[in-house]
């Protein structure tokens, strides 16, 4: 009898400790905080407002307490998002966020171990030279898109300046995925019967006197979405709007500060999503190896009504209007 209390007593021993293992793994597992890197190449609304929702999403899913954010921005320089990037790695950070493609260039460059999240990249096989790209990057990187529909943003060309005969298509030849655009809006636009002539800038310096090559001989302008040209939208606009040439373009950020209208996704909700694959990923849910590249399917008509009205530019009843 004594023999088989002391084996009761013994099991129930056992079993308290394990329990108790169980309850010290699931507090630490509680109690862990996760040290978030995020490189985002230069400030300017869209990419801050997709910085802003993954921050908001990450918080919100892991609780204030448990995440912490290492934000550092790029200015506008490849090479410093090189450093950053490098300087996360050896910080040995839980996850990079990489805003922007020289961003996500830059994070798989560093490192193929830590995850990475790119957002605001626009064509994923573009910017990391993948063949075959099918929509999974595999390894440590996945992410999110900011590729609104090509095909109607060069269809609200012809929509809303129907006597147009000359597209120009401006941007910078160091970003692969506004070539990439520019490709796809400029084969839409020819087929169309309109003539497109391509203006490219290397960096901000000469922003100015390529958009006036362009306004000198395009009756619109067509703006895809680049991050220099969206840091020098104030540039662009000057130059535009004394010429008198309307301007589309590929997201709200550049609209808002030298377009008529756009088709845009919301970049805040972009961030958003990319901040819920993070909390996935972070808390072991998902294998960002396996994970798809995300996109925003409700892309938004919007006009900027001040620079409508300046330039005479009615727009159909769809459009809403950008209230900043």
């Amino acid at each position: 009898m004594k023999k088989k209390i002391i084996s009761l007593l013994c099991a129930s021993a056992m079993m308290l400790s394990m329990v108790g293992c169980a309850s010290d793994t699931a507090t630490n597992d509680t109690d862990k905080v996760y040290n978030v890197g995020i490189c985002q190449l230069v400030q300017h609304p869209a990419l801050d407002a997709a910085t802003q929702g993954f921050k908001d999403a990450l918080i919100e899913a892991l609780g204030e307490d448990h995440v912490t954010f290492d934000d550092q921005n790029a200015s506008g320089d490849s090479s410093t998002a090189t450093i950053i990037c490098q300087n996360l790695v050896a910080e040995n950070v839980d996850l990079i966020l990489a805003n922007a493609t020289p961003a996500l260039q830059a994070a798989v460059a560093a490192t193929d171990s830590i995850p990475i999240l790119g957002t605001s990249i626009t064509e994923y096989g573009v910017a990391l030279e993948l063949d075959d790209f099918n929509g999974v990057v595999g390894g440590n990187v996945s992410g999110t898109s900011d590729l609104a529909p090509l095909d109607e943003q060069a269809a609200m060309v012809t929509e809303l300046f129907p006597d147009a005969a000359t597209v120009g298509i401006l941007y910078c030849s160091g970003e692969p995925n506004s070539v990439y655009q520019a490709d796809v809006v400029k084969a839409a636009l020819e087929e169309s019967g309109l003539t497109v002539n391509i203006y490219t800038f290397a960096d901000s310096n000469d922003v100015t006197s390529v958009t006036s090559e362009a306004v000198d001989n395009c009756d619109v302008l067509y703006i895809p979405t680049d991050n220099t040209a969206a840091s020098c939208t104030e540039a662009i606009n000057n130059v535009a709007l004394n010429a008198g040439v309307p301007i589309v373009a590929g997201e709200e950020g550049i609209m808002a500060g030298c377009g008529v209208a756009t088709l845009s996704i919301s970049y805040y909700n972009l961030g958003y999503t990319t901040g819920q694959m993070a909390a996935r990923i972070l808390t072991g849910e998902e294998d960002i190896s396996n994970m798809p590249i995300e996109y925003d399917t409700e892309p938004v008509r919007e006009y900027n009504p001040e620079l409508c009205e300046a330039l005479n530019v009615t727009v159909p009843s769809d459009y809403i209007a950008y209230e900043g």
